[in-house]
């Protein structure tokens, strides 16, 4: 219970609410103090056998504009809650008979909802990568592909469109065994296809150093200083015309960072930590090196520090 003011009372009197008229009642008096309430809590009310593992609100997901019916059709339960054979259902076996046209969709979405999950990617990208999936699949032509890497590159896509790219070895850690190649072949191919449905090319959006460099100081558990100085240290090397993939170049500088502390980093760590090979970095830290002066910032290492350095 919870106190109100009652006007009879003419004083704050403990109230009780009453679920199925949706009145509010002064506990001493009577007195209805609000009628018809909406009560916004869950209903706690299902048709269903109860389970442990399932939640008994009787309201459905989302609408979901991809899908030909929102995503708001009916799927007939398995009798006698999980452990019955779905099979064994008339109902369930009609429905089971039933063509979906959506059955592919559906399957490929939980697939791109499943990788998101494991890549701690937010909901925007994901809805992106199903977008992209839905207008690839219309055209029909992607019949006879890898799914897993047209998945896994629709998603690869998103990331760079929502300005959160994923390096594509990360993409390919949740890509359900399709590899690298097979990634870059079914990315060239979606941005082919995307390219055609709308007669311009697809935006893509720019890789920079800087996108990598918070999540791979983060997976090597560098200090928020020696983070805060890999940032500033990527932004000044892009002033200098270092021919080097954006990523090659957050792990260079990562490696620099690391070696002007006390906690200093194996190539090796780094190496995992970034998915960039060992020798990419070495090379990298070699072009690097003549502008450390000017990248490094001063507050982070002085000019006798980088002298440390090894040199290349």
């Amino acid at each position: 219970m919870s106190d109100a003011y009652c006007s009879d009372c003419k004083r704050q009197t403990e109230v009780v609410f009453d679920h199925s008229a949706g009145d509010t009642v002064c506990s001493e008096c009577g007195l209805v103090l609000e009628s018809h309430s909406i009560d916004e809590t869950s209903e706690w009310r299902t048709f269903a056998n109860e389970s442990g593992d399932n939640d008994p609100v009787r309201v459905g997901g989302p609408t979901n504009p991809l899908l030909a019916d929102g995503g708001l059709s009916t799927v007939i339960a398995k009798p006698n809650g999980a452990s019955g054979d779905f099979l064994s259902s008339s109902l369930g076996r009609w429905q089971n008979r039933g063509s979906n046209p959506d059955r592919g969709l559906i399957m490929a979405f939980k697939t791109i909802a499943t990788m998101s999950d494991r890549l701690g990617l937010v909901a925007t990208i994901k809805d992106r990568a199903n977008e992209i999936f839905k207008r690839v699949e219309d055209q029909k032509s992607s019949r006879g592909r890898n799914q897993d890497a047209l998945l896994a590159a629709c998603l690869y896509i998103a990331c760079r469109q929502e300005d959160k790219p994923r390096t594509v070895k990360e993409i390919c850690s949740v890509a359900n065994g399709a590899t690298k190649k097979e990634i870059g072949r079914a990315k060239e191919y979606i941005v082919k296809q995307l390219g055609l449905e709308t007669g311009q090319s697809v935006e893509m959006g720019t890789i920079h150093a800087g996108d990598f460099m918070r999540r791979f100081c983060s997976n090597l558990g560098m200090t928020n200083q020696a983070m805060k100085a890999a940032q500033e240290s990527v932004q000044k090397s892009e002033e200098f015309d270092i021919r080097r993939s954006p990523i090659s170049i957050a792990a260079a500088i990562i490696y620099i960072i690391t070696q002007l502390t006390e906690d200093k980093k194996h190539l090796r760590d780094i190496s995992v930590a970034t998915g960039v090979a060992e020798g990419t970095i070495r090379n990298s830290y070699k072009d690097l090196y003549p502008h450390v002066a000017k990248i490094i910032p001063s507050w982070y290492a002085k000019e006798e520090d980088l002298k440390s350095l090894c040199s290349p």
